[in-house]
C-alpha cells in the first residue's frame, strides 16, 4: 500500500470484529462468546508460552503465597497474643494466679511481620521480572509470526494496526500470569487454609467461612469477567481503531486540512473517543462494585466468625484468645481477594487480544518456506503463467504474466503507476504467493526453496527505498551488517553521496531521519542504491526506479559505475517509461505491463 492510499484511507471504517456486529445487533453476550472458539483454544498457544517457565512461575506463586500466609499469620497471632496478655493481666489484677509465655508468640509475630515484609518485596520483585521474561518471549513470538506472514497478510492491516498488536495487545497478554492465573490460585489456597484452620476449633465456623468465601471466589472470578466481557472487548477494538485513526489523522493532516475534511474526522475520532470513555465508565463502575463486595464479604464472615465464635465461647468450646483471633484471620482475607476484581472486570481485553494474535499466527505463511539451497552460479528467472489477486480487490494486479530473465540478462520492465510493477517484483522477492502460475528459480519452485538461500541471491531496491530514522552507516549496513567503514565510503563513492557524508559534522553516524526525510528525493534514492551495491553476493538484482530525482548527468555517471558492478548479474530494471532506462547501457529486452498484463515493447 503506498503512502498515499494509506492517508486516504483514514476516512475507511475498518471491519469490526464478529463478536462486535453480534452484539450490536442486540445478540447476547452468551450467544457472542459461543459462537467464537472456546476459552481454552483461545488461551492455549499462550498458556503451553507460560509452560516453559514452568518452575519460575510456579516460584513466583509460592512467593505470593508466602506473602498472604505471613499476613493471615500476623493478624490472627496478634488478635490472639493481645486478647491472651489482656486476659492474664486481669486475672493478676484479680489476684488470681496465672501466667502466659510472651516469648513464642511475640516470636511468632515478629517472624510474621518481617517474613510479610521480605516476602511481598521479594515477590514483586521476582514476579515483575518474571513479567519482563514473558513480555520478551510474546514479543518475539509476535516478531517471528510477522516476519512469517506473506504481503497479501500485511497488507490487510494498516500500519498503526500492526503497531497496536505489537504493543497494546502484547501489553494486555504479558499480564496473564500475574494478574490472571498465580492471584486466583492463591487466593483459593487461602480460602480453604484458613476455613480449615478455623474448622480446627470449631467445624461451623469453618464450614461458613468456607461456603461464603468460596461463593465470593466464584463471582469475583467467574461473575465479574462475565459481567465485563462485553464492555472490555469493546474497549479493546474501540482503542485499536481510536489509535490508528489518530496516527494516521497526525500522516494524513496535509491532506485532510486541504480537502476541507478536518472537522468531519475530529468528529469521528471524539465519537471513538466517547465510546471508549463509555465502556472505561461501565468497566470502573464494575470493578468498584467488585472491590466493595470484597469489603463487605470479608467483614461479613469475620463478623459471623466473631457471633458464632461468640456462642462457641459461652458453650465453652474456645477459649477468649481463639475465639478474637478467628474474625482477624479473616480480616487479612482482603489481601488475597483484593486484586480480583479489577483484573478479571478486564478479563475480555485479554480473551481479544488473544484471539486477535491467533488470528496473525493463522494467516497463511510466506511464499517462502522450503529447504533446497540454491547453487553459487547465476539462476535462470521464470515466472509462468503466473496471475496476481489482492484480497478484497475488485480486479486482478497479473493477468497470466510468462517471462524468463536468463543468467545475466537485463531486461527492462515499463508500466505506469498501478501497472503491477511492484506486484511482480514482489513475488519473484518471495514477499507474495501468485494466485495462478508458479515462480520458479534454477528450475525450482520458489516456494520450495530455503528462505536464506533466495535473500542471499537476491538484491531489490524497492519503490518506497525502505529508510529509518538512524544513521547512514546503520541504513547502510541493513544489506551487509559485517560491512567496514571502507566498504561503506566505496558504496557511497560509486553513487556520488562520499563528498557529501564527509562534510556531515558527525559523519556516517548522521541520522538520516524518519523514512529519510532529512535527506532530499535524489539523496534518498541513492543511498538506497548505495545499500544495494553492499550486496556482493547477489545474483539477481531487481531496481525500481533507481534515478528518480537524479539530474540526467549524475544519473549517467552513476549508471557507468553500475554496468560494471552488475558484470555477470541479471538484472530486472523497473522504469516507466521506456527513455528511462537510456542512462543504463546492456539493456536487452523491454516489456510493458498495462493493467496487469505483459506485451513486448
Amino acid at each position: 500500500m503506498t503512502e498515499s492510499s494509506r492517508r486516504h484511507s483514514i476516512t475507511t471504517q475498518p471491519a469490526l470484529p464478529d463478536w462486535v456486529i453480534r452484539l450490536d445487533e442486540g445478540a447476547t453476550l452468551e450467544r457472542a462468546v459461543m459462537s467464537n472458539p472456546s476459552l481454552c483454544q483461545t488461551l492455549a498457544p499462550w498458556l503451553r508460552l507460560l509452560g516453559r517457565r514452568r518452575r519460575r512461575l510456579q516460584l513466583g506463586a509460592l512467593l505470593l503465597l508466602a506473602t498472604v500466609a505471613s499476613a493471615i499469620g500476623l493478624l490472627a497471632l496478634s488478635g490472639w497474643f493481645i486478647t491472651a496478655t489482656a486476659l492474664t493481666g486481669m486475672l493478676l489484677a484479680a489476684g488470681v494466679a496465672a501466667s502466659l509465655d510472651v516469648y513464642v508468640p511475640g516470636g511468632g509475630i515478629r517472624f510474621f511481620a518481617v517474613a510479610r515484609t521480605v516476602a511481598r518485596y521479594v515477590e514483586r520483585l521476582y514476579n515483575h521480572d518474571s513479567v519482563l521474561r514473558l513480555l520478551a518471549d510474546l514479543r518475539a513470538r509476535l516478531f517471528a509470526v510477522l516476519a512469517g506472514l506473506d504481503g497479501h497478510s500485511l497488507a490487510r492491516r494498516r500500519a498503526s494496526e500492526w503497531l497496536n498488536r505489537l504493543t497494546a495487545d502484547i501489553d494486555t497478554l504479558d499480564g496473564l500470569y500475574l494478574r490472571l492465573l498465580a492471584p486466583p490460585v492463591v487466593a483459593l489456597l487461602a480460602i480453604l487454609g484458613v476455613a480449615g484452620f478455623l474448622a480446627l476449633f470449631v467445624p461451623m465456623i469453618g464450614a461458613w467461612v468456607a461456603s461464603i468465601l468460596l461463593l465470593a471466589w466464584c463471582w469475583l472470578v467467574v461473575g465479574q469477567a462475565r459481567w465485563g466481557l462485553a464492555p472490555s472487548r469493546r474497549r479493546v477494538a474501540s482503542l485499536d481503531q481510536l489509535r490508528g485513526q489518530a496516527v494516521e489523522t497526525l500522516q494524513g493532516l496535509p491532506e485532510l486540512v486541504a480537502f476541507s475534511t478536518l472537522e468531519r474526522q475530529r468528529a469521528r475520532l471524539e465519537a471513538e473517543e466517547a465510546a471508549l470513555y463509555a465502556d472505561q465508565w461501565r468497566l470502573g463502575v464494575r470493578g468498584a462494585f467488585g472491590t466493595a463486595l470484597v469489603g463487605l464479604v470479608v467483614g461479613g464472615t469475620a463478623l459471623l466468625a466473631l457471633w458464632l465464635g461468640a456462642s462457641a465461647f459461652q458453650a465453652g468450646q474456645v477459649s477468649g484468645p481463639v475465639m478474637v483471633m478467628m474474625p482477624l484471620a479473616l480480616l487479612a482475607m482482603g489481601e488475597a481477594l483484593g486484586s480480583l476484581p479489577a483484573a478479571f472486570t478486564q478479563f475480555g481485553a485479554s480473551l481479544a487480544a488473544a484471539e486477535r494474535l491467533n488470528a496473525l499466527e493463522a494467516a497463511p505463511p510466506a511464499p517462502l518456506g522450503g529447504a533446497r539451497p540454491l547453487g553459487g552460479e547465476v539462476p535462470e528467472l521464470v515466472l509462468d503463467k503466473v496471475g496476481l489477486r489482492y484480497p478484497g480487490a475488485l480486479t486482478s494486479a497479473l493477468h497470466d504474466v510468462t517471462l524468463r530473465l536468463a543468467p545475466g540478462e537485463r531486461i527492462a520492465l515499463l508500466g505506469a503507476s498501478g501497472a503491477g510493477k511492484s506486484s511482480l517484483a514482489a513475488l519473484v522477492a518471495g514477499q507474495l504467493s501468485p494466485s495462478a502460475g508458479q515462480v520458479s528459480v534454477a528450475g525450482t519452485p520458489l516456494g520450495e526453496l530455503a528462505p536464506a538461500a533466495w535473500r542471499e541471491a537476491l538484491a531489490w531496491q524497492t519503490q518506497r527505498l525502505e529508510l529509518f530514522d538512524d544513521s547512514l552507516a546503520a541504513n547502510l549496513r541493513l544489506a551487509a551488517p559485517d560491512a567496514d567503514e571502507a566498504a561503506l565510503r566505496r558504496v557511497l563513492a560509486l553513487v556520488e553521496l562520499d563528498d557529501w557524508a564527509a562534510t556531515l559534522p558527525q559523519g556516517l553516524q548522521t541520522r538520516v531521519g524518519e523514512s529519510g526525510g532529512l535527506l532530499s528525493g535524489g539523496q534518498a534514492r541513492r543511498l538506497s542504491l548505495a545499500r544495494v551495491l553492499l550486496r556482493e553476493r547477489a545474483r539477481i538484482v531487481i531496481l525500481d526506479e533507481p534515478f528518480a530525482g537524479v539530474d540526467a548527468a549524475m544519473a549517467a555517471r552513476i549508471a557507468a559505475r553500475l554496468d560494471a558492478w552488475l558484470e555477470g548479474r541479471s538484472l530486472l530494471y523497473l522504469i516507466h517509461q521506456w527513455q528511462d532506462a537510456a542512462p543504463l547501457p546492456g539493456i536487452e529486452r523491454g516489456y510493458r505491463l498495462v493493467e496487469g498484463r505483459l506485451e513486448s515493447v
